[in-house]
């Protein structure tokens, strides 16, 4: 089986691209190098390729005629989709449609899309299910939530199956070493952290100590990067099992845990001291996100492996 893995040179998409490779598949990452990294895509072929270049992907499409595709090309900064929505709802959106026009030009049915937690907004009651109301409070939210409602539309008009992984904080790298986190800028708490660990950086700022949760600072679901892509193959293999419904999962541990305990706990297992800041509230920042997986766990037989998150940071270091 052919597998499309769009925004494969990214963090999360390059380690999809590895697991995908070992399962057997046959991998082909389609990058603009915009975020990611095409030295981190080891394993499948690259192909370079913007989704909103509607001839370069009919191209690609005509040479691999792919079984199923994985997007991970979105951009994803809470904080810059508020400033500069215009670039969110281009990418997001219109890439999005461009993409998922080439694929039922071409007969390529399965589409596996990487959603978020962000379509829930401020949380009305925890653990957040599937069931949960949506109302995105961000443009990086709201792009994907649109996403979500043109894929039901998709199914019902052209027969295009999906499955849907809203998933809340990837963290973690391949425990292997061969993979690591790498944005430019970095804004992910644990690689910052980890900066800060090396001393490639002096300071780490809370953004926020007046949040509704135990003290103060946003509370976050972690799901390492590997167990978030096991998910996604056991989405892939759905798909391709024939006749089936579309999707839409939650990923996450189920725990919670603060920007000071994530912080603390670093500095615990490294045994390494670094000065925190605190710093003003973010835009479209809630206050506590924690995930229900039950309906992956149940249905697609999802069981994260590295749930500790001890173990995440030990991934790390």
């Amino acid at each position: 089986m052919t597998l499309f893995i769009v925004g494969g040179a990214g963090y999360i998409g390059s380690h999809m691209v590895k697991l995908a490779h070992l399962a057997g598949y046959k991998v082909i990452t389609l990058d603009n190098l915009s975020t990611g990294h095409r030295d981190a895509v080891l394993y499948g072929e690259f192909e370079y390729c913007d989704i909103s270049d509607f001839n370069r992907l009919t191209e690609l499409f005509k040479k691999y005629t792919p079984d199923a595709v994985m997007h991970f090309s979105a951009y994803s900064l809470v904080g810059e989709s508020v400033s500069d929505p215009y670039k969110y709802y281009q990418n997001n959106i219109v890439g999005t449609l461009n993409l998922l026009k080439v694929m039922i030009d071409n007969g390529c049915q399965n589409f596996i899309f990487s959603s978020t937690a962000a379509v829930f907004g401020n949380p009305e009651y925890s653990p957040i299910d599937e069931a949960h109301p949506k109302n995105p409070i961000n443009p990086y939210g709201k792009s994907k939530l649109m996403i979500e409602q043109i894929l039901e539309d998709f199914d019902k008009a052209y027969g295009l199956k999906y499955v849907v992984f809203r998933y809340f904080n990837a963290a973690g790298h391949d425990e292997s070493g061969e993979l690591t986190e790498r944005h430019n800028p970095e804004t992910h708490l644990f690689p910052l952290v980890m900066q800060a660990v090396r001393g490639e950086r002096e300071t780490i700022s809370i953004y926020g100590n007046d949040y509704d949760t135990k003290d103060g600072t946003c509370v976050r679901d972690y799901i390492h990067v590997n167990d978030l892509s096991q998910a996604h193959l056991k989405g892939v293999e759905y798909l391709l099992s024939g006749d089936v419904d579309s999707k839409v999962y939650n990923l996450g541990n189920g725990k919670g845990f603060s920007v000071k305990e994530i912080i603390e706990k670093v500095k615990e297992i490294t045994k390494k001291d670094f000065k925190v800041i605190e710093d003003e509230r973010r835009d479209g920042d809630p206050a506590t996100l924690i995930a229900s997986s039950e309906r992956a766990k149940k249905e697609l037989g999802f069981s994260p492996k590295i749930d500790k998150i001890d173990d995440i940071i030990k991934t790390l270091v």
